[in-house]
């Protein structure tokens, strides 16, 4: 069943799976579900945002929400959305927060045929379920996370960073103009995102390349605009992240 975004955070809890049309850039307020819920883009590219941070979910990922997590989302690209809920005993093996997980071809193919409107049977649709959820509960977490930090100066060294990604900004740079030394500035990354400052800056440009490519740039300008010298760089350090070559991820997200 298809309905506009507008209805997305007024679902009733009987809802068992639906679909959306997002257009590209458009996005849905903060709002809580009582069912936890696999997210899923059949094209485009969609974030899943909460206070904790960002989650990007390319075609080939399944983004998961817990029960009662406020979150919203974007889209990037004309995107179709598709979402399975969960009862608590079905969601048991899934992840306690929020999380971004590999997508099998099996369970893309019954989390597009569960959402599509067809005369099934529940005995049907419940095989579909158990299916999509044994998959996604045995597929690893993608390190497609973008924490958001909540110490007031790691926020402002990180906005500083994210304002221009062409031009590499050394972590000692950045303790010289924030004012907050540089072992301190590391013990902040660490302590607030859970990796190095080199490796959060990877997850940051790789978060904007997989926003630009879903938007219709080509790989070549992507990888300028993030800040790689070449594109062969940009596709070394892109592929292990996304899953597939930054081409072929433009292409899933921009299929009709």
């Amino acid at each position: 069943m298809s309905v506009s975004s507008q209805d997305l955070s007024r679902l009733v809890d009987d809802r068992t799976e639906a679909a959306f049309w997002f257009a590209h850039a458009e996005t849905v307020p903060p709002h809580v579900h009582p069912l936890g819920h696999l997210v899923h883009a059949a094209t485009g590219v969609l974030s899943l945002i909460t206070d904790d941070g960002a989650w990007i979910a390319p075609p080939n990922r399944v983004a998961w929400v817990p029960a009662g997590a406020e979150h919203r989302h974007r889209a990037h690209g004309e995107t179709d959305m598709r979402v399975v809920y969960l009862a608590a005993d079905d969601a048991v093996a899934l992840p306690g927060g929020p999380a971004v997980l590999a997508v099998s071809p099996l369970a893309r193919e019954a989390l597009l045929a569960i959402t599509t409107p067809a005369p099934r049977t529940e005995t049907a649709r419940s095989h579909l379920r158990a299916v999509i959820v044994d998959e996604v509960a045995s597929a690893p977490e993608q390190p497609l996370h973008l924490p958001e930090p909540r110490d007031a100066r790691l926020r402002r060294v990180v906005r500083r960073v994210e304002r221009d990604l062409t031009e590499p900004v050394a972590l000692a740079e950045l303790a010289a103009w924030s004012g907050v030394g540089e072992r301190t500035l590391t013990r902040l990354f660490r302590e607030e995102t859970g990796m190095g400052y080199r490796q959060w800056r990877l997850q940051l440009r790789v978060h904007r390349a997989l926003v630009l490519l879903a938007g219709g740039m080509n790989v070549t300008d992507v990888a300028a605009a993030c800040g790689w010298a070449t594109t062969s760089q940009f596709i070394d350090q892109f592929t292990p992240l996304a899953g597939m070559t930054p081409g072929a991820y433009r292409r899933a997200a921009l299929q009709p």
